[in-house]
């Protein structure tokens, strides 16, 4: 991005984080009929200045259960969809970020793809219909049973969802996927042993996955795309995505992301998105900046290309998604 726009947004972030801080409160979905319990948690704005939080390996800045501001002022709110194997805290610099500005941000770890549960290629396939179905509930959850669910505006919402939890947000939005266009995974139980027990049980989550209604959710207003897992969509697929849509590419991409397939999103949404491009990033560069406790575990998700710095670029995203979130969900005057 030009020179003096990326310093104008590192200032507008650094000066919301100096002004504000985030409160951070833990979450727990109860199980029942559409799926199994899930975890997450939820930042609000907090007049109390923030201090380190630590949880396993990630440190956050935020304010532990810090009551929102008094008022009778509605907030809006923006729900997270973490990628393959994440968890609730993958994007939490820049949920502070966003209740720092004056969001309330909810996330969860998505209850068949998380860190904890990381199966085989059939329960890959099924998580792509729970997923829709997780952030559903956890809206749902929000708007209903959250202590402060009186203060979220219900008409302001938005969603950030990163590889395949920007498929997610597609699938939220309106797109269709056809999963007939799934790759063959060569450690498919089917590529080895097609006649074997595993492979009829995938064939069988195929089949469910198939049969499964996948439809948008009108209440999400706008949206935040950054690298989406996208082989599912084509121009049919993606033509009833209406909703504003900030995309996001990686220069290399990476886990199943190509930089070729977010651009063929761009070009089949049927509204252009707002497009940007993280240069020098590789894919996991969405992902939060890695604490010194996961630097020194050497996690895969940390390492980033030369070139690359992820803490300089992550307050200028920050501010980019969040200016696109106040010009969305802004109250309409």
């Amino acid at each position: 991005m030009p020179l003096l726009r990326f310093l104008f947004l590192v200032v507008f972030c650094l000066s919301a984080t100096l002004s504000q801080a985030a409160g951070v409160s833990t979450i727990e979905i109860p199980g029942g009929r559409e799926g199994p319990a899930m975890q997450g948690a939820v930042w609000t704005p907090c007049a109390t200045p923030a201090g380190e939080i630590r949880l396993g390996r990630s440190t956050i800045q935020g304010v532990r259960d810090c009551p929102l501001p008094p008022g009778s002022t509605r907030l809006p709110l923006v729900v997270i969809s973490h990628g393959y194997g994440g968890s609730f805290l993958g994007h939490h610099d820049t949920a502070q970020a966003l209740a720092d500005a004056g969001f309330i941000v909810a996330a969860v770890s998505h209850s068949q793809d998380n860190f904890q549960l990381r199966g085989g290629p059939d329960d890959k396939i099924v998580a792509l219909a729970t997923r829709t179905t997780d952030i559903k509930r956890l809206i749902d959850h929000m708007l209903q049973k959250w202590p402060a669910h009186g203060r979220i505006a219900a008409d302001r919402i938005g969603f950030y969802g990163f590889s395949r939890g920007g498929y997610t947000g597609l699938v939220l939005a309106g797109a269709r996927p056809d999963f007939e266009r799934l790759p063959p995974l060569p450690s498919s139980p089917c590529a080895t042993e097609p006649e074997g027990k595993a492979c009829e049980w995938m064939k069988q989550g195929f089949q469910e996955l198939l049969a499964t209604p996948l439809t948008r959710d009108a209440r999400i207003k706008a949206a935040v795309i950054a690298d989406p897992v996208s082989m599912l969509f084509d121009a049919q697929g993606l033509k009833n995505v209406a909703i504003p849509i900030e995309l996001w590419a990686s220069t290399y991409g990476g886990d199943g992301v190509t930089p070729e397939s977010v651009a063929a999103v761009r070009r089949n949404l049927s509204v252009a998105p707002e497009w940007h491009v993280a240069e020098k990033a590789e894919h996991f560069g969405f992902l939060a900046p890695c604490s010194q406790a996961q630097l020194d575990a050497k996690i895969e998700i940390c390492r980033d290309p030369p070139g690359f710095d992820r803490t300089a670029f992550h307050k200028a995203f920050n501010a980019e998604v969040t200016a696109f979130f106040n010009r969305h969900l802004a109250p309409q005057h």
